[in-house]
């Protein structure tokens, strides 16, 4: 454990570490209060990206669909809560199913291609609950709906954005948790050898399918929790937590940050929200409008990462030992 603070990697991931925990301190001391909200986005989606590169990263499974498991979450919270439901005893274990089952549906069909026709079978499963969202006219359809947050007396209040901020920060830690068990487990070591050869793991005996699914299965559910999260912190659900636009964004943070590394989609979600957040600011400064344009400045910044550091963010801080 020592050994490994002393290196460059090591010392950089505590103290990203170390000041997510305290930032609601940091925010109050500023008086910067709009940085918690950021912060809070940080944590939730550094849980959706941590979920996504459980296949992608180790299990080479290029998802372009991942973004449902946001919105089957969410608009599970949000169903339940317009429905008077708003017990978080009960919204979540129902949030945590439904996106768990999805991804097991999901999974068993599309696991049955490869490459770019497994992509192309996320993407359409998708759209298709995106476009079932954006057909709930009793939930607001495209509109969106405007919930309660859920509830959990005696334990915990989450319109306290503090706590709140603390809750997101304890599920991303069990989260990553899980990734360095998941990774470094007889049933990751399967999943990360059949990206390499799965002829050769199939050869050996291992049902590789069998265990995709089952990686594909949990990482849907952990996305559905970030999902539950997110729709939480917004006090709102919409079909646009699902679109492919999102999907298209867990992709390039898990990219961005370093694939098939613990904390490499911690690194690309800081990168991608503090690039988001200050890009347009300092464009507008040239010219008042061009701040909406800033991707235009952060696709040529991916486009140099993938060409001098293919490892992501990850791989600046030198080899793996």
């Amino acid at each position: 454990m020592m050994a490994a603070l002393r290196t460059p990697r090591g010392l950089a991931t505590a103290l990203i570490l170390v000041l997510l925990a305290v930032l609601p301190f940091l925010t109050q001391a500023l008086d910067q209060r709009y940085l918690l909200s950021i912060g809070t986005k940080i944590v939730i989606w550094s849980i959706a990206a941590v979920s996504l590169n459980m296949i992608l990263g180790y299990g080479g499974l290029v998802s372009f669909g991942h973004a449902v498991f946001f919105g089957i979450g969410g608009y599970a919270v949000g169903i339940l809560s317009a429905h008077g439901m708003s017990s978080g005893w009960i919204q979540w274990p129902v949030a945590l199913l439904a996106a768990t089952l999805w991804a097991a549906l999901v999974g068993a069909l599309s696991l049955r291609t490869r490459g770019l026709y497994f992509l192309m079978t996320t993407l359409a499963f998708a759209q298709l609950v995106y476009y079932v969202g954006g057909g709930l006219e009793a939930y607001g359809a495209d509109d969106g709906l405007n919930i309660s947050r859920s509830r959990f007396p005696g334990l915990i209040d989450l319109r306290d954005k503090a706590s709140f901020y603390w809750l997101c920060f304890a599920l991303l830690c069990g989260t990553l948790w899980f990734c360095s068990r998941f990774a470094n487990s007889r049933f990751g070591y399967v999943i990360r050898g059949a990206k390499s050869n799965e002829l050769r793991m199939t050869a050996l005996g291992f049902p590789v399918f069998r265990y995709r699914l089952a990686a594909f299965t949990i990482s849907g559910a952990f996305g559905g929790l970030a999902g539950i999260l997110l729709a939480n912190e917004g006090a709102y659900i919409s079909p646009a937590m699902m679109s492919w636009v999102k999907s298209g964004d867990l992709i390039v943070i898990v990219v961005l940050g370093g694939m098939g590394t613990l904390f490499g989609p911690l690194y690309g979600t800081i990168a991608f929200f503090v690039l988001e957040e200050s890009l347009p600011p300092l464009l507008d400064l040239g010219r008042k409008g061009w701040g909406e344009y800033w991707q235009i400045v952060f696709g040529p910044m991916l486009v140099l990462i993938a060409l001098y550091a293919k490892g992501g963010i990850d791989s600046l801080f030198g080899r793996r030992s």
